[in-house]
């Protein structure tokens, strides 16, 4: 390969890309719509569930208990209903996810020590929430309970019960359990694939179609020389996403960075050029543009939202799915990325993630090279 004929290519991709407002539409402002748009529509947290109450024993003490569902940030009121009817129609709109109904003999069994049933009704067409807002309702009802058992041991003179098991959570690397301290860095990576691979993949699909890759093939350029040529522009494009990206994470999204800024880097480059290669691999080998387009979507967006760990658990995928996700390079760079950011990972900690990056790369752009064929078939 000759340095020289490799940085004229690139220079023309720039001059290219310059003059097509699609491309640079598609390179910049396409990832930073999609990282806004996600970054603020994708949350994972449970938060201010709209509650309904139908309070049929309105006393003192069953007000406490409303109250403490009421004052957490957990729940917000919607509804004081009279009635099961009131309860169905709220919860048939979705005005309200959860309804709580104090039956009126409450307060005398709460006062009596005795068992106080408390019906809870979930919308259920969430499973989601609805298992996390059950659980939100249970910690809430163990804590009046707890309450009310260490008021009456008290005016009753009594020692209140020892626990015999406190359990004392401490969360690491994200203590407010913040889905979007989780979100943002897994989208980067997302946001990186997608592009990256629909960026190569159209433009070199594109001069195949509009005949210019016949003058490329009349030129002494070697394929390698080609390949890496391209790659050089976009790789520009994709480093500069990836720092507005970062400045949009720490400053609107309001993301930790806790590791290295030059290992966060590296590792996305050495993702991009795999990635990059990918894509134009796809060209190479469909030569039109909308096949290419179609292929690095159905093989690059899908696999990457579905199977990188992005938003899905691999631990909670069967294990046959599981065995596939270690094909999916975007896993590799969303853990890595999610580790640079919460965790402060380090390079010993990534080399095993990086090395198969490095391995991707090597693999995609030899096959890349070895596809150009400097004929017209």
């Amino acid at each position: 390969m000759k340095f020289q004929r490799i940085t004229a290519i690139a220079r023309k991709e720039f001059l290219q890309i310059r003059r097509d407002p699609r491309s640079l539409g598609l390179g910049i402002a396409i990832p930073m719509l999609l990282l806004f748009l996600f970054g603020y529509a994708l949350t994972l947290d449970v938060d201010r569930v709209p509650l309904a109450v139908w309070d049929q024993s309105t006393t003192p003490v069953s007000r406490e208990f409303v109250s403490r569902f009421t004052g957490s940030r957990y729940f917000s009121l919607k509804l004081v209903a009279d009635s099961y009817p009131d309860i169905e129609r709220a919860i048939d709109s979705r005005n309200v996810l959860i309804a709580l109904i104090i039956p009126p003999d409450f307060t005398r069994r709460v006062q009596a020590g005795r068992d106080a049933p408390v019906q809870v009704i979930l919308d259920g067409s969430d499973s989601t929430t609805a298992t996390l807002t059950s659980a939100y309702a249970e910690t809430v009802a163990q804590g009046f309970n707890r309450d009310i058992l260490l008021r009456e041991t008290g005016r009753m003179g009594l020692s209140p019960p020892a626990a015999a098991l406190e359990i004392r959570p401490r969360v690491w690397y994200n203590a407010d359990l913040l889905s979007r301290n989780a979100i943002v860095p897994g989208l980067i990576a997302i946001i990186m694939m997608v592009i990256a691979a629909l960026l190569t993949s159209l433009t070199v699909a594109r001069e195949w179609e509009t005949g210019t890759m016949e003058q490329v093939i009349a030129t002494p350029l070697t394929p390698a020389e080609l390949v890496v040529g391209k790659l050089i522009p976009y790789i520009t494009i994709g480093m500069f996403d990836l720092a507005l990206a970062v400045l949009s994470g720490r400053f609107i999204f309001d993301v930790p960075l806790r590791g290295s800024l030059l290992l966060l880097f590296t590792v996305s480059i050495i993702f991009l050029v795999g990635a990059l290669s990918f894509g134009m691999l796809l060209g190479i080998i469909t030569r039109s543009q909308f096949m290419a387009s179609q292929l690095a979507l159905v093989t690059t967006m899908l696999p990457a939202f579905l199977l990188s760990g992005f938003i899905f658990p691999i631990e909670n995928m069967p294990y046959p799915i599981q065995v596939v996700t270690h094909l999916v390079t975007a896993r590799y760079l969303v853990t890595m990325l999610r580790g640079i950011y919460l965790k402060e990972a380090d390079l010993e900690i990534l080399a095993g993630n990086i090395l198969l990056l490095v391995i991707f790369g090597l693999l995609v752009v030899t096959l890349s090279i070895r596809k150009f064929r400097k004929k017209i078939e």
